[in-house]
């Protein structure tokens, strides 16, 4: 058998492993890639490693750190006033309004995890307050960075115009912007109404200058169990060295953690329709939004992150733990206990499994498979099964490789004539990149890491299987809409 036979097999018997037995599948995938690097193809054990990714585990490590202290000292909560401000108590426009921020900061060259990054623990904080569905606003990220990714200016678009235009393909940067931003608008609008957004409208307004309702002063739910809300002192979801254990979800076969005993049932997208809480007009007024001298560090902490990563291009990880860092030390009491609450199971979860596709693409098992496609003879199959790769592989890898990657690959089949250029490519990116709400890609990982208001491991298996859907789902949908018609040059 091949190498990269085996090593399509070893996934398979991986995950079938994770999920019958309570062992993290991304210790099982570090294995894997010892020994499928090793045995199977002759592999060093500093190429084994290099396949780590250790950008992405600096990023998880730092934002978490990050957003654990501001949780800690109460940041989190005063921006999730500040947003209310902002939209005038209008709930239903929260999910939006973080839609559209996403795209924007994407559209205009903010790498897509640096944005999730950012905004991910922000929008998890006003779902846990304001019970809105963490699925919603969680999804509202990761589609919102996917809709932006592809503009001329972005890192995606200028890397897949770069490499249509080596490959001597036309290229039409709108038609590429346009097609990823049509697709993902049109997931958020079914994610809005899935989880819960035709409730939020139901719901009104709430008094922006009105503290947070307390989720255990909220209408009891009456049965779904996505509806608890882990009793943790920061409203989020159970975090510290006992409820962690949880967060490599269903893939470690583990269950809830001893701290969700605690949970308590609050309204979720299918009760969410009662009454909001009637606020103490001694809370209302401007005070609400007054900030600690902490809290003023910290929200300048998170604004001087923004500033280097969006406009400095700084990396996001170091530049979020430098940060973590200064704020542990300008008030070390206050932030006691914040390291352990950075999500370290799934930290594992997700690092583990993209070492073994690193190996797989080191092996060269993607360029197999795409090869095995390529070579069918029939050009709308093949279409299709090619953006299939780039779906299935982008979930579990980096985006921009696979794009780099798969594109080239499909230049013979494009020069045939038989199909649309610009249509074909502009599927495939759609394909590679909406999957990014895999809870394997970096996307993903920030929000399984950042939600608030709900088990993390609960959280997982949802976004787990809502990933899975869009791997079925997205691939198909862009095939049929850009290249079947043959109405795209």
């Amino acid at each position: 058998m091949s190498a990269e036979l085996l090593s399509i097999l070893a996934l398979i018997v991986m995950f079938v492993i994770a999920t019958v037995f309570p062992v993290n599948l991304g210790a099982l995938a570090l294995v894997g890639a010892f020994l499928v690097g090793t045995l199977a193809a002759g592999m060093s054990t500093d190429d084994i490693l290099g396949a780590f990714p250790g950008s992405l585990f600096v990023i998880l490590v730092g934002v978490t750190l990050l957003f654990a202290i501001a949780t800690n000292n109460g940041t989190v909560d005063w921006l999730v006033r500040a947003a209310v401000h902002l939209v005038r108590g209008r709930l239903a426009a929260i999910p939006i309004v973080v839609f559209a921020i996403s795209a924007l900061l994407t559209a205009v060259g903010a790498p897509a995890p640096a944005v999730a990054a950012i905004l991910a623990p922000i929008a998890f904080g006003f779902a846990a307050d304001y019970r809105i569905h963490p699925m919603l606003i969680g999804l509202m990220v990761a589609h919102g960075t996917q809709a932006g990714a592809f503009s001329p200016i972005s890192v995606l678009g200028g890397i897949v115009n770069g490499v249509t235009r080596d490959a001597k393909l036309p290229v039409d940067d709108l038609v590429l912007f346009l097609s990823s931003f049509a697709f993902n608008a049109g997931a958020a609008a079914v994610v809005f109404f899935i989880f819960g957004g035709r409730h939020l409208v139901n719901r009104g307004a709430v008094s922006p200058d009105a503290p947070a309702p307390s989720p255990a002063a909220s209408t009891p739910a009456t049965s779904s169990p996505a509806a608890s809300l882990a009793a943790s002192p920061s409203g989020g979801a159970a975090t510290g060295p006992s409820s962690g254990a949880s967060a490599a979800g269903s893939s470690s076969g583990g269950s809830a953690p001893a701290a969700a005993a605690t949970a308590v049932s609050v309204e979720t997208a299918d009760d969410a329709a009662a009454p909001e809480p009637v606020p103490d007009a001694s809370d209302a007024g401007s005070g609400g939004l007054r900030l600690t001298p902490h809290q003023a560090l910290t929200l300048t902490g998170i604004v001087a992150l923004c500033l280097a990563v969006l406009v400095f291009k700084l990396d996001v990880g170091l530049t979020a733990v430098t940060v973590a860092v200064v704020l542990s030390l300008t008030s070390p009491r206050t932030n006691k206990g914040a390291v352990e609450r950075v999500a370290w199971p799934t930290v594992l979860l997700i690092c583990g499994v993209v070492t073994y596709v690193g190996v797989l693409q080191e092996i060269g098992t993607v360029d197999y498979v795409g090869s095995a496609v390529a070579a069918i003879g029939i050009p709308l199959l093949v279409a299709l099964l090619i953006c299939y790769v780039g779906g299935v592989v982008s979930a579990f890898a980096s985006t921009v490789g696979i794009l780099g990657a798969l594109v080239p690959l499909a230049v013979p089949l494009l020069n045939q004539g038989t199909l649309g250029p610009v249509a074909m490519i502009a599927a495939l990116s759609v394909s590679s990149a909406i999957v990014d709400v895999s809870p394997f890609s970096t996307t993903g990982a920030l929000l399984v890491a950042n939600v608030r208001g709900m088990e993390r491991d609960a959280f997982y298996r949802k976004l787990l299987a809502y990933g899975a859907a869009i791997v079925v789902v997205g691939p198909l949908a862009a095939w049929a809409v850009l290249v079947a018609p043959g109405w795209l040059g």
